[in-house]
């Protein structure tokens, strides 16, 4: 048996998973990736997390040092790898903090990636770059997160982002939709805490630290909101 922890919205989604294989859309020693549906046909994406991995908010984290997956199936609501059965022993909560208002930062844009996010906009930043999780994917992120950490609605480019789910990976879309929920990688959400305060240096350098560019889109993702929060007077 596989122990691991899990957010509480991907257990109860694996419940409601039908009965039978599950897709593996990537595989690693450091993580596997599932293309998985509930019982209303909605397809989504869950992770298998090892010990190195980040801790995407669409995870299971186990402390497993290199993962070696054949097939997965779910039975039972219960997901199974290569017939190991995976059991969810602790609940993680993945949700950003809440900061409302805002505090003054020391973050800045970064100089060569996208100027701003608007409505607009989204349609260039979907699927924008390379990999699992592409540049202008994290960027929005970063965005979507902080504004929820703000409780600042976005319609319109929440809006926008879900028309344009189609254009990126399944894994960069779900974290999109996790985005747009307020659900991140712990570096984020430590950024957000130590915003405005003695710490927030060494957390922007731990969150830029994160996979190969992700981090530091999501970090400039999170200065562009506060950028635009701080204009629009929702920021202290």
């Amino acid at each position: 048996m596989i122990g691991v922890s899990a957010p509480v919205r991907v257990r109860d989604l694996l419940r409601r998973v039908t009965d039978g294989p599950v897709p593996v859309v990537h595989r690693g020693p450091d993580a596997v990736y599932l293309a998985v549906r509930d019982d209303d046909g909605r397809e989504g994406c869950v992770g298998v997390l090892g010990a190195h991995a980040v801790p995407v908010p669409c995870g299971l984290r186990s402390g497993i040092p290199a993962l070696d997956v054949g097939t997965a199936a779910v039975r039972g609501g219960t997901l199974h790898l290569d017939d190991e059965p995976v059991a969810v022993r602790r609940l993680v909560d993945t949700r950003v903090p809440a900061r409302s208002p805002l505090p003054r930062s020391g973050l800045r844009p970064a100089p060569g990636l996208p100027p701003a996010v608007t409505p607009g906009a989204v349609a260039g930043l979907v699927g924008r770059g390379e990999g699992l999780t592409p540049l202008g994917d994290d960027v929005l992120c970063g965005w979507l997160a902080l504004h929820r950490s703000a409780a600042a609605p976005t319609p319109e480019v929440d809006a926008a982002v879900r028309a344009h789910l189609h254009r990126t990976t399944l894994l960069s879309a779900e974290l999109l939709r996790c985005a747009l929920r307020g659900e991140v990688v712990p570096q984020f959400a430590a950024l957000v805490t130590a915003l405005g305060t003695p710490a927030e240096p060494a957390a922007a350098a731990a969150l830029a630290a994160v996979g190969h560019t992700s981090g530091a889109a999501m970090l400039h993702g999170a200065a562009l909101a506060l950028s635009a929060l701080h204009t629009e007077g929702v920021a202290a």
